[in-house]
């Protein structure tokens, strides 16, 4: 999307000042619509650009504020108000516009800043995964979660924790999972694993710990200093597949041999494009995309990492792939926050992580517009969760007709049947139930209502709304006249077009020029 403000063209951007008490007043009228005081001063006023009190500057703004409308007149004049790529345009910059009205900048900012700090650690650890059958509700959970307790009264007791894991999986592959997981950073898994692994004490076990996938036992075997990402290029000697304990120590030779062809000073790209196996990086020179800890497999990225001079080599590292040469060609280290926060702002709008990021803004949603929950109505629908999964039909069944009030916001009120209409197609996957579920989904439904009572107040609450949606709307019609009389001529053309193009509006549209208002205006 262009970003265009007509102002811009022409003078500094920044904040407004409007005088509500002459919002009535005219200070123009150009193609037969008034330019009103409130509009005159929101554009003249960005950071002091212009000093109304001075005659002379004032007068000059004056005579450059007419000529911007004499030229959006023409541009409507010919219809370019009326072009699908004109309509596009302006509604995308309106949804954006809402979008900053509806939100906490400062609180999200926190939020977002606290994930990134989190991210100069990585951790090390290794968890044991109950699962949850799909289609599980509140009352059914207990079974899994007591088989969770076992496990972890045992390891509690003393026993190995790898060795516990291992009875159970063997016992119910299904349902039971072992990973150790070499490097696990901030926004890699679930937020509730993430919060708890994150902030335990090194060689503790938790208790089970519930999540979208199931009950969780984990331990912290470490939490180093996150380095950030590298940036290598390796050659790849693979193992033959089915290859026999000759075959393997015959490419750990052939990998030597070539290390010592390097270190006397062979191409190492043009050894890669010729010899390695990994063919996407050989077409490269062997040059990997940078990558963070726990992307690659665990020999490979601790030779990497292990490396410190840019064009130093590692020597041959043995995977399950075969036998790698690793050359360093930068390590980026971790990204300053300015450069990383709208990336994490991004994903953290996604998912379950949206609730902590819009927080702030819900609450103080919830406290303007006089949000009361009837906790008795709420209770009821839990229990009723507890027993059916909330979408399907013998939930709804029984729910369905359930009308005392949930909760009321803005003096209105809203029913229970409402919100288990809402809940009946609500965007969140459904395939496990957990105690959270319908409060997640709930909230959802409070904000969506918050958000839409917000909007049909924006212009009450907001007067400089209005104000920017027409500052937007006439920078494009100016952008896009300008561009067909004067921008795509010669440019040493385009002084005499322009003042040519002026004298020729002046005759086709009236302009008059409220000089009372504009002296009331430079008074104050």
């Amino acid at each position: 999307m262009k970003v265009i403000s007509w102002l811009s063209l022409y003078l500094l951007a920044g904040g407004m000042s409007v005088m509500a008490s002459e919002q009535d007043s005219v200070v123009m009228t150009v193609a037969g619509k008034p330019v009103k005081i409130d509009e005159f001063l929101f554009m003249a006023k960005k950071n002091g650009a212009v000093n109304l009190s001075d005659a002379k500057e004032r007068a000059s703004f004056v005579e450059l504020y007419k000529n911007f409308k004499l030229k959006v007149a023409e541009a409507e004049a010919e219809g370019v108000d009326k072009t699908s790529s004109f309509k596009e345009e302006l509604s995308e910059y309106r949804s954006q516009l809402i979008s900053e009205f509806l939100s906490d900048e400062e609180a999200e900012d926190r939020v977002v800043r606290a994930e990134f700090d989190r991210m100069k650690e990585m951790v090390e650890c290794s968890h044991i995964l109950f699962r949850l059958p799909e289609q599980t509700v509140s009352n059914d959970t207990l079974p899994v979660y007591n088989k969770a307790m076992e496990a972890y009264e045992r390891i509690k007791a003393g026993e190995d924790f790898q060795k516990v894991a291992q009875e159970y999986v063997a016992a119910d592959k299904e349902h039971v999972a072992y990973e150790y997981v070499y490097r696990l950073l901030p926004m890699q898994t679930v937020k509730a694993f993430e919060n708890v692994v994150f902030t335990m004490p090194v060689g503790s076990v938790t208790a089970p710990v519930r999540t979208k996938m199931g009950f969780h036992i984990i331990k912290l075997h470490s939490k180093p200093a996150n380095p950030g990402k590298i940036r290598v290029a390796h050659i790849l000697l693979p193992f033959k597949k089915d290859g026999s304990a000759e075959d393997s120590l015959q490419v750990k030779k052939d990998a030597e041999k070539m290390y010592e062809e390097l270190i006397a000073g062979a191409d190492f790209a043009e050894m890669a494009k010729s010899r390695s196996a990994d063919v996407q990086s050989a077409k490269r020179g062997g040059e990997l995309p940078a990558f963070n800890p726990g992307t690659m497999v665990r020999e490979f990225e601790e030779a990497a990492y292990a490396l410190n001079k840019e064009g130093e080599l590692s020597e041959p590292v043995k995977s399950k792939f075969g036998y790698h040469i690793i050359k360093l060609i930068s390590k980026e280290g971790l990204p300053e926050y300015d450069k990383e926060s709208k990336r994490l702002r991004r994903l953290m709008a996604q998912g379950e992580r949206n609730f902590e990021l819009y927080q702030a803004f819900d609450d103080r949603m919830k406290a303007e517009y006089g949000y009361k929950l009837n906790e008795k109505s709420y209770a009821q629908l839990q229990d009723l969760c507890d027993e059916y999964f909330p979408t399907s039909k013998e939930f709804y069944d029984k729910a369905k007709d359930m009308s005392d009030v949930l909760f009321v916001i803005d003096g209105k009120e809203f029913l229970q049947k409402d919100f288990v209409n809402y809940m009946q197609r609500c965007p969140f996957s459904t395939k496990t139930y957990s105690g959270d579920f319908m409060h997640e989904v709930f909230e959802l439904y409070v904000r969506e209502i918050l958000t839409s009572v917000e909007k049909s107040n924006l212009k009450k609450k907001h007067p400089e709304f209005d104000l920017l949606m027409n500052e937007y709307r006439d920078g494009i019609l100016l952008f896009e006249i300008s561009n067909r009389k004067i921008w795509s001529k010669p440019a040493e053309e385009q002084k005499a077009l322009e003042e040519a193009w002026i004298k020729e509006l002046e005759k086709k549209y009236p302009v008059e020029i409220n000089q009372k208002v504009l002296k009331r205006i430079s008074k104050k």
